[in-house]
């Protein structure tokens, strides 16, 4: 009986211990924090960006990161949107420097 007792309590203490140590390893599922204000783990030029700059983008993969899908799919519309928007400026400032010396010459 007391070999049964015994070998009880170690398989409870070896639970105990499998269960902490998981516990510490993986977390209690609880949502990251907020990075702090400031701080990021990317990198951009400070103007003058590019589709080409977002396409290039690599985020850091963790344990609970995003689905890299979804972040690839997500820079994706952006760098478009982006090259869309750069065409269209370039398109009228174009326009805009070919009226002007039509205009001087009024």
């Amino acid at each position: 009986m007391l070999t049964l007792l015994l070998y009880l309590l170690i398989m409870v203490a070896v639970i105990g211990v499998v269960f902490a140590v998981v516990w510490l390893v993986f977390g209690r599922s609880e949502d990251l924090p907020p990075l702090e204000r400031g701080t990021t783990l990317t990198r951009l030029p400070r103007a003058g960006i590019t589709g080409e700059d977002v396409r290039s983008l690599r985020f850091v993969q963790v344990t609970r990161g995003y689905k890299t899908g979804e972040v690839d799919w997500a820079l994706e519309k952006l760098a478009r949107e982006i090259d869309e928007l750069r065409i269209a400026l370039h398109d009228l400032q174009a326009r805009e420097d070919a009226e002007s010396p039509a205009q001087r010459g009024e």
